[in-house]
């Protein structure tokens, strides 16, 4: 049989500012080892049986995060099958339906396995074993969510309730959905048993989403339909055409299909429990408890100094911390922000990103190092007038070929070799020399090297902003 991983990164994870982002959410982030949650989700699915023939993944994300989705992809020896760009948010069930139509091409029919992508599983092997248990039943046509076996009350989950057992499979009927219950009733589902709780991971054929998806929801297919057939190929990606998904009602897997589904006389949803150390890091308080602790309960990274506190989350980016008699509170420091809050309270800290965006400012959106498909910029310095970045280029990436109307650049090598179009010459500049770019003429700066190009950029002019470039040429396709 095939098996399809589908990997859904629409995620923002608000809760997680100021290290995640609107521009960098915590699915691109590194949070518990060296893979990113992007990573860790692409190859956890390695390493299945002979039998089941593993595809490469579908990845359906936010256009904004296509090059993040693509180089993580590569940097762990993964290409994807495709990366659908979705031209704006609209939940996880036109994702699926996006990916399953995909899938669905020329007649092929693999089963799915769908999986957000900004979620830990620590018992990769654990989890791999439920997959061989659940990939028989949806080869034949059973709908399989994976529900993960509770080890605490918590409120901030959906739970799902166990039917009836599959004869000796482990998996059982699904009785029904449960919203977030408050903590007497989390509680008791926990005394009950035959409680587990939502993770949004489910397993099905792709002829069989598209059969629920229709049933149920007939406008999110017909929408989908429309975009997937009118959308184009962009590079390595799969551009959906907006208008037509802008139509596209937004509702989820569970309300769209699986509510329904689990209530219908006449279909069959199985829930498989599922006990391998899973996460969503949904707050700094579920990041804190996954993490390794030291012996009074502190959960370090970085440059942490500790002194008679306990159970507190330090995670230090460029700065050092110094926790001197605290408890049970979070400090997160950034380039160019620090959070502080108590771990009872961590969930309130998307409010923060709210209040950043409300107010027009960009710490929401972007971190003091921006991503960029050619490498990343960092701001160093500004005042009246001028600002100074720091400039990364990859080995054989290029910027646009571009102009700006209100000001002017320096550049300056300090690492690397730079290949530069200013006006009508193209010239090589090694480390220690510079150029000047007036205001006004066209030029593109490129990494025609083996190693890392990194250039210090003296912007000054009446005005700074990134909205002021107009490109005429570019190998990533980016408007102006």
């Amino acid at each position: 049989m095939q098996l399809q991983p589908v990997i859904l990164s629409g995620g923002s994870g608000t809760r997680l500012w100021p290290l995640s982002r609107q521009a960098y959410p915590k699915q691109f982030l590194s949070l518990l080892g060296e893979e990113t949650l992007l990573q860790a989700t692409a190859t956890r699915v390695v390493g299945l049986d002979d039998d089941i023939e593993l595809q490469a993944p579908l990845v359906v994300c936010n256009e904004d995060h296509r090059f993040l989705v693509a180089e993580q992809l590569r940097e762990v020896g993964q290409t994807p099958a495709a990366i659908i760009l979705e031209p704006a948010g609209r939940n996880t069930a036109p994702a699926l339906t996006l990916a399953a139509l995909a899938a669905h091409k020329d007649d092929a029919d693999p089963v799915l396995l769908v999986m957000p992508a900004d979620h830990v599983i620590g018992d990769a092997e654990g989890f791999r074993a439920r997959l061989r248990v659940a990939a028989p039943l949806a080869e034949a046509g059973d709908v399989i969510t994976f529900g993960i076996v509770p080890s605490a009350p918590e409120t901030g989950f959906g739970y799902i309730k166990q039917g009836a057992p599959l004869d000796d499979t482990g998996a059982f009927l699904l009785d029904s959905f449960v919203e977030k219950p408050d903590l007497f009733t989390a509680e008791r589902y926990l005394a009950d048993g035959g409680y587990l709780w939502n993770a949004g991971i489910f397993m099905l054929r792709a002829s069989r989403w598209l059969e629920l998806i229709g049933r149920y929801q007939p406008a999110i297919l017909a929408a989908c339909r429309v975009a997937a057939a009118a959308g184009q190929a962009d590079l390595d990606f799969c551009r959906i055409d907006k208008d037509a998904f802008l139509n596209c009602p937004s509702d989820s897997i569970d309300y769209a299909v699986m509510e329904p589904l689990s209530a219908a006389a006449d279909a069959r949803a199985l829930v498989l429990p599922l006990d391998a150390q899973w996460s969503d890091i949904g707050a700094w308080s579920a990041l804190w408890s996954v993490r390794e602790q030291d012996a009074a309960g502190n959960a370090c990274k970085g440059d942490v100094l500790v002194v008679e506190a306990s159970n507190n989350l330090l995670h230090a980016d460029r700065r050092m911390i110094a926790a001197v008699g605290v408890d049970n509170l979070i400090v997160v420091e950034t380039a160019d922000a620090v959070l502080v809050t108590t771990r009872d309270r961590s969930q309130e800290v998307k409010q923060i990103a709210e209040q950043l965006r409300a107010s027009g400012r960009e710490e929401h959106r972007f971190h003091k190092r921006v991503h960029r498909p050619w490498g990343a910029y960092e701001g160093i310095d500004e005042g009246d007038r001028f600002q100074v970045k720091r400039l990364t280029v990859n080995p054989g990436a290029s910027l646009s070929l571009q102009m700006h109307h209100h000001r002017a650049e320096h550049w300056v090598v300090v690492r690397g070799t730079a290949r530069v179009t200013r006006g009508d010459e193209v010239f090589l500049l090694s480390e220690n020399q510079s150029t000047y770019i007036p205001l006004g003429e066209k030029h593109r700066l490129e990494n025609p090297g083996s190693v890392l190009l990194e250039i210090i950029e003296v912007q000054s002019g009446s005005y700074l902003g990134e909205d002021d470039i107009v490109r005429f040429d570019d190998v990533y396709k980016r408007h102006s």
